[in-house]
């Protein structure tokens, strides 16, 4: 109970507002770091430190006060980084020659807090002052009524950043923590995702493959059991339907073999040679229907084999026999699939190209994608409005392709669905100066590998 409760909880609904909310957290907690190591240099800029307050403060207190005092309280507002000195004259100020030394962002919100207005505020940084110089550091000055001035200096920078790069920090801080939790959250979900992916991949190349273990959410796990399920009643009717052939081959040839039986008793020549064509073809249609239904080339299993040898031993085979092929392609090529299904195919279209035509050729080329293979003849062709046709079971092309030749209409058929189960197409087409091409194209699966020479 408590699993499934676990199952439940695990949803993508709920990995998403995770992941929102831990980039949140730890989004605080960089920021929160960066304030700890790097220091002052992390805080708020000058006019969100609370100085300015400080400073407007201090300069009523001793405006306020008689002039004998003024120094004596400007000593006493004093303290460490932040030193506070009374000048009855400007001119005992050394002060670096600028154009402009007046603040219009301190005045702004100094002029407020002074409680007076016109009153002037100069400010100065160590980058005023000519270098190299000693007297180079941060300097406020504020005029009292009386035309005496206060100055405000730290001996060295106690405030941060300023607000731009300070925000700046503040932003890239935040992307790194939300690409960190999105990356950890989506290899979180993608894992399972893509195992699934290569489970479905590995049943469409191996009938027999197992079932996908159900890993990740709850919807990703909903969707491998409905996988496996379907993936089991599949498997299931392929049983059924391979032992209910099996049982329909037995009950059909008893029958045939009586028929042939009792035509050894017709006297008629003529009538026992048809008898006998009859039966023959009935037998060679069922042959073929089992063969193609029940084909065992299609269910094994999955594996790397060189496809480039496979062709160059149907070339020699053929050659025994006293044809000759033609072959243009790369010579090697290490390929993931099921190795006599795809031998099937290439016997298949290759017997045609002989039969039917004539000059056969192979001409096939490899990418990092696919691997395309055309079988190539010349002879008259098939009827444009066939050239689909031709892979329904059973139906076969008058003229130069009919069953005089041999054949029951299965083989086109068989070779489709081996190409299909691959994860392939197989197409027809004729050829501009004459004969048939057949274009078999086969994908490559990256997780299998791939070697071309």
């Amino acid at each position: 109970m408590n699993g499934l409760k676990r199952i439940r909880r695990d949803t993508v609904a709920r990995w998403i507002a995770l992941t929102i909310i831990l980039a949140m957290l730890i989004s605080l907690a960089l920021n929160g770091l960066f304030i700890q190591l790097a220091g002052v240099w992390a805080r708020p800029p000058l006019t969100e430190t609370g100085l300015l307050e400080k400073a407007a403060a201090v300069t009523r207190v001793i405006d306020a006060a008689p002039a004998v005092q003024r120094g004596k309280l400007a000593s006493a507002a004093s303290e460490d980084g932040f030193i506070v000195t009374w000048h009855p004259d400007r001119q005992t100020i050394k002060v670096p020659p600028v154009d402009d030394p007046i603040s219009e962002e301190g005045s702004n919100i100094l002029q407020p807090l002074l409680r007076s207005a016109g009153r002037h505020v100069e400010a100065y940084e160590p980058s005023d002052w000519p270098e190299p110089s000693p007297d180079a550091r941060y300097m406020l000055l504020i005029e009292l009524s009386d035309a005496s001035w206060l100055m405000f200096s730290p001996p060295t920078r106690s405030w941060g950043l300023d607000e731009t790069p300070r925000y700046l920090i503040v932003v890239l801080l935040v992307l790194i923590s939300t690409a960190l939790v999105a990356l950890i959250a989506t290899r979180r979900l993608a894992t399972p995702l893509q195992h699934f992916t290569e489970g479905a991949r590995r049943f469409g190349a191996d009938f027999r493959a197992p079932p996908i273990e159900p890993l990740g959410p709850q919807e990703i796990r909903q969707a491998i059991l409905a996988f496996n399920a379907m993936q089991a009643q599949l498997q299931h009717f392929i049983r059924d339907r391979t032992q209910m052939l099996a049982a329909i081959s037995h009950d059909l040839r008893a029958p045939l073999t009586r028929m042939r039986l009792r035509g050894e008793f017709i006297e008629d020549a003529e009538q026992q040679r048809r008898l006998f064509r009859d039966v023959d073809e009935m037998q060679a249609m069922i042959n073929s229907a089992l063969e193609f239904f029940r084909d065992d080339a299609r269910l094994e299993p999955a594996t790397q084999f060189d496809l480039a040898e496979l062709l160059h031993t149907l070339l020699d085979d053929y050659r025994d026999q006293g044809v000759e092929i033609d072959f243009n392609g790369p010579q090697r090529l290490v390929y993931f699939g099921r190795p006599l299904g795809l031998k099937r195919v290439m016997t298949n279209l290759l017997d045609n190209a002989i039969k039917y035509g004539s000059e056969p050729k192979i001409e096939w080329l490899a990418a990092s994608e696919q691997v395309r293979i055309d079988v190539l003849d010349r002879g008259p062709g098939i009827a444009q409005g066939s050239l689909e046709q031709v892979f329904v079971p059973f139906f076969r092309v008058e003229g130069s392709r009919n069953k005089s030749t041999g054949g029951v209409g299965l083989g086109l058929s068989a070779a489709r669905a081996i190409v299909l189960e691959h994860g392939g197409e197989l197409t027809l087409r004729n050829r501009s100066a004459g004969g048939l091409s057949a274009r078999v194209v086969l994908p490559v699966h990256p997780s299998a590998g791939f070697e071309l020479q």
